[in-house]
């Protein structure tokens, strides 16, 4: 099972970042772990300039805006 950290202020695009990879690994039949992380120090151990950022299993594979649906599934697909 792959553990996805959302981080981020708690802001609107940070919620739908989360709730889109929920909700695609659900379509694939995947079970996630999605955890939102709002702690600025936490974030910033990532080194995340820009959120919403996700991290797949600890590395960071996105920043800066809401994932699109095909790299939300090649990163559940690897």
């Amino acid at each position: 099972m792959k553990t996805f950290e959302v981080l981020g202020t708690g802001c609107k695009k940070c919620l739908k970042t989360a709730e889109t990879i929920e909700r695609i690994a659900s379509e694939m039949g995947q079970t996630v772990t999605v955890e939102k992380v709002t702690d600025p120090a936490k974030i910033m151990e990532y080194q995340v300039m820009s959120t919403p950022a996700v991290a797949v299993d600890g590395k960071v594979v996105h920043s800066g805006s809401i994932p699109g649906r095909d790299e939300i599934v090649s990163w559940l697909e690897s």
